[in-house]
């Protein structure tokens, strides 16, 4: 490490000398010696601290290849009812919840026209509000109303087990057994 330390003074001494002759100097001019030229004087030096990291202020502008995210069109069935209305019954395995929607109903895809939907399902019949009916309404809002579009009624039953909202779908909206 020692030779390694003094060679690389030794290059830098004539490297800085040569630059500073060959810019515009005269060749009379003494060349400049930056560090000692005492080969024995070279030693192994010690690092700098580092300087603690600071993390620079962020930008208020969004980078160029940053597409600023697009705004969603306005809901074109906003105001619009998309439940016609439900309906108890009683059946062999127990109580039933028809929902009947509207056309509305059927045809708007806005990310939270279901949230609406449901809302209206609980001011019309605020009993629905039971565990796993929330699951079974969506599973039937984004996926039964496409499979069978023109399907009367949706049927939700409190009586079938809350399993959360995947294995609803899984369960092709009617977790705990099939429709009757």
């Amino acid at each position: 490490m020692r030779r390694r330390a003094r060679l690389s003074g030794a290059l830098l001494t004539c490297v800085a000398a040569a630059t500073l002759t060959g810019c515009g100097a005269s060749q009379e001019s003494t060349p400049v010696v930056i560090g000692p030229l005492d080969p024995a004087a070279h030693t192994e030096a010690e690092p700098a601290p580092a300087a603690p990291f600071t993390a620079a202020a962020p930008t208020a502008s969004v980078p160029k290849n940053i597409a600023e995210p697009t705004p969603l069109p306005p809901d074109t069935y906003a105001g619009v009812p998309l439940i016609d209305h439900t309906e108890w019954t009683d059946a062999v395995d127990g109580r039933r919840l028809l929902v009947y929607p509207t056309t509305a109903g059927r045809a708007d895809t806005y990310p939270t026209a279901g949230d609406r939907a449901w809302q209206e399902i609980l001011t019309a019949t605020p009993e629905a509000d039971t565990p796993g009916m929330r699951d079974q309404f969506l599973c039937h809002w984004e996926w039964a109303r496409l499979v069978a579009p023109d399907k009367p009624s949706w049927n939700l039953e409190p009586w079938r087990p809350a399993v959360g909202y995947q294995e609803t779908v899984d369960a092709l909206c009617n977790p705990g057994g099939p429709e009757r």
